[in-house]
């Protein structure tokens, strides 16, 4: 399924739901981040996706990091919780969600990086490289918190 993402957009559609979300800073012991492209919009982006019914927020984590990246991860912390209502994810179905995710930190526990339907690249990236990868304002919020070693407190918006 397509989606188009919005931010500040007077343009943008109006949300029909929210629903809740969790993105996952995954890093190695070189301090390399786990990223994927995408393949709806083409961005990349941390692992994630939506919570399914009767799972914990870390257990969808972990779900969903396996399942984009084919790497097995120990959550270890909380990067933030992010809700800007000027974030608005448009779906080819008709569905318009307001953003609402949990960042989590993760270390890899094992596996070998694999692509899947949702993912067209999937590979580890040096904290330098981030700036020439195309990443939305959000996800590039998202990592900044993830990688910045002054912060002592999880985000929250």
């Amino acid at each position: 399924m397509a989606r188009r993402d919005y931010y500040d957009d007077p343009e943008a559609p109006l949300p029909n739901s929210i629903v809740p979300a969790v993105t996952v800073a995954v890093r190695d012991d070189d301090g390399r981040l786990l990223l994927i492209q995408r393949s709806d919009n083409g961005l990349w982006a941390m692992p994630g996706g939506g919570l399914e019914v009767g799972e914990t927020v870390a257990q969808a984590a972990a779900r969903e990091v396996l399942e984009e990246t084919g790497i097995a991860v120990e959550i270890n912390g909380v990067v933030g919780i992010y809700s800007d209502p000027k974030h608005v994810i448009a779906y080819d179905d008709g569905e318009v969600r307001q953003q609402f995710a949990v960042c989590l930190s993760a270390r890899p526990a094992r596996g070998t990086l694999q692509t899947s339907s949702e993912t067209v690249q999937v590979r580890w990236v040096r904290t330098d490289d981030l700036d020439a990868l195309p990443v939305h304002p959000t996800i590039r919020l998202r990592i900044r918190h993830a990688l910045d070693p002054d912060r002592t407190a999880p985000y929250v918006e």
